[in-house]
């Protein structure tokens, strides 16, 4: 019996767009939309296509010009919703209507104002309309994780009985915890008839900076997709990073023993063609694809890094995509990074000209944050030729 594979449904050009500055006209999500058809996300969302003349418009595009990945739309459960969807996936190759419609109660009270029983009579029609219309239907009870459970084996059961053949449950405001988070897909796997014909899926938000951990409890608790975007961009904090969930069931396949269809090494490109694209890039400091991921200042982890990447790289930078690593010279660097720098730059030093060097190294890297190779030039310019 062959490994389980888990589908990686990328929103960066739905969910990840709708975040401040992250907007992208049609020429901008097609050149994005190809990159993550490079990478090989199994379904790409394309957008929301009631949202605005220009997101059908680009839809559309994605779906005439993009073969690899299913194509979805995001829909709520109207039936305007769901026409306009329709219209925009007609070129695809495969087509796929992602109606998500709100099951908690505080949103259907407040947001939605109607109840219970007319929330299953929406779903029920959405589903079932949008069946006949497309490939693959998802449904997604917005705000699962805040739904009273009762309530959200029945809708789940309702969508599933209309036609829905994916099953999301979003944690919309980051909200849930791994235990918990897994528990729901389980419950839902015991509970609800049908669902061994269903795929179930996870799409998190990282509000309290949970939503990789919380993805990664969702796939060992039984989710076989997850919903995740480039640099992990999305409504108010985010979602789940594309490329930590990724990199974490490569680095950890002994937990999660699944295969899937991403070229890892694709990460890294993506990212930086995400940055360029929109209006600011990662943090330095952003797992795997941030400027720092696979930066080393401190003396001891440049020691071992150099002597053996494995001390402190549990993933090779060329693994995703980054050309290499990358020794900072600072303060806190020690003897090692700094003659194996300055070899390098064609300079090989004797034990006792390195230790002068070095002196005047650490006086100067008290003075600047970083010191770069102009400045390691010029620390050598007192010494005999003979040493240089």
């Amino acid at each position: 019996m062959g490994q389980e594979r888990v589908q990686f449904f990328d929103t960066t050009l739905r969910d990840g767009e709708q975040s401040p500055g992250c907007s992208m006209h049609t020429t901008e999500k097609l050149r994005m939309a190809r990159q993550l058809e490079t990478l090989g996300v199994d379904i790409l969302e394309a957008g929301f296509a009631i949202a605005s003349e220009g997101d059908a418009a680009a839809i559309h595009t994605i779906a005439s010009e993009v073969r690899g990945p299913q194509i979805a739309s995001l829909s709520r459960a109207r039936k305007e919703d769901i026409e306009a969807a329709a219209r925009a996936l007609e070129p695809a190759r495969s087509s796929r209507i992602h109606i998500f419609l709100a099951s908690s109660d505080i949103h259907l009270e407040y947001k939605l104002k109607i109840t219970r029983e007319q929330a299953l009579e929406q779903a029920d029609a959405a589903v079932r309309l949008a069946a006949q219309l497309v490939d693959t239907v998802e449904f997604s009870p917005e705000d699962a994780t805040r739904t009273d459970v009762d309530f959200l084996c029945k809708i789940v059961g309702v969508a599933v009985n209309a036609g829905a053949t994916v099953i999301n449950l979003p944690d919309t405001v980051g909200y849930t915890i791994p235990q918990e988070y897994a528990a729901l897909f389980r419950t839902l796997r015991q509970r609800v008839p049908g669902m061994e014909k269903v795929t179930l899926s996870c799409h998190c938000h990282d509000d309290l900076g949970m939503a990789v951990a919380n993805s990664l409890a969702a796939i060992e608790a039984g989710a076989r997709q997850v919903e995740c975007t480039i640099n992990g961009i999305g409504e108010r904090a985010g979602n789940g990073a594309l490329e930590e969930i990724a990199a974490a069931m490569h680095v950890r396949a002994d937990k999660f023993p699944f295969t899937h269809g991403l070229h890892l090494e694709q990460l890294y490109p993506t990212s930086q063609l995400l940055s360029r694209t929109i209006s600011y890039g990662p943090s330095p400091n952003k797992a795997i694809v941030g400027s720092n991921a696979f930066a080393h200042e401190a003396g001891i982890h440049q020691h071992g890094v150099l002597s053996n990447p494995l001390c402190y790289e549990i993933i090779t930078p060329a693994a995703v995509g980054v050309p290499s690593n990358r020794m900072v010279l600072g303060k806190h660097s020690g003897r090692h990074a700094l003659a194996h720098r300055l070899t390098e730059l064609g300079h090989s030093l004797d034990r006792d000209a390195l230790e002068e060097v070095y002196q005047r190294f650490i006086h100067l890297a008290d003075r600047k944050k970083a010191v770069y190779d102009q400045d390691l030039l010029a620390l050598l310019a007192p010494m005999p030729a003979a040493q240089t």
